[in-house]
């Protein structure tokens, strides 16, 4: 029995986390979509409270809504008059008390790791941690800079070391490029592995015939 029970774990598991992590991401859309809709009833008279209660009540109209309006705001940044008007408001918002740390932070952060030119989370590789002789698969997120990288001599690569089976939270790591292992497989294969706990081994690379790619340099 206690097979079966295991056996039918780990059909229904993947499925349910599934569509727990879907449904969270929905309701956020539509939690999202309901305060903008509550906004606009504050401004807009009484008369149109109706209308507008009733497409909250629309299934998905949220989600809808909302990847429309990131499609928009992508192609609103993307031209020189958006650019400008994105950059008067950072510069705004860096000035106000409180709000200056996190936002900066943060854009910081999303600037880094979601920038076609950026370098963050390019590369799978092995660096040992927490000791010698013990490997654990991290991700190289560019090299130090600042007052670290003076105080560092030789050649250092930042790395982020996630954790099991949380890959959202780990550590932020300095080490040698000499101690690095470049590894073949790509970041989706190596998030899959550090996930699973080791259980899901990615396929071993193709042997070609072209160098070995190159750590940010």
């Amino acid at each position: 029995m206690k097979k079966y029970l295991i056996a039918g774990l780990l059909v229904w598991l993947p499925l349910a986390i599934t569509i727990w992590v879907l449904h969270s991401v929905l309701g956020l859309m539509d939690d999202v979509f309901g305060a903008l809709i509550s906004g606009t009833q504050a401004v807009l008279p009484a008369a149109a409270h109706e209308s507008l209660e009733a497409l909250r009540k629309i299934p998905g109209l949220g989600v809808v809504v909302m990847i429309a309006g990131l499609l928009l705001t992508g192609v609103f940044a993307a031209n020189i008059f958006g650019q400008w008007a994105l950059t008067r408001a950072n510069l705004l918002l860096i000035k106000i008390p409180i709000v200056k740390s996190i936002y900066s932070s943060v854009k910081q952060v999303s600037d880094t790791l979601f920038s076609s030119s950026g370098n963050a989370f390019r590369e799978a590789v092995l660096v040992q941690y927490p000791r010698q002789g013990s490997w654990t698969i991290a991700f190289v997120t560019g090299k130090p800079g600042g007052e670290a990288a003076i105080h560092l001599s030789g050649d250092y690569l930042s790395v982020y070391v996630p954790t099991t089976p949380n890959p959202t939270s780990g550590f932020f790591l300095m080490v040698p490029r000499s101690d690095v292992i470049v590894l073949g497989m790509s970041v989706d294969e190596a998030l899959k592995y550090v996930i699973s706990m080791g259980v899901v081994a990615p396929p071993l690379p193709v042997p070609a015939a072209e160098p070995a790619r190159n750590l940010p340099g």
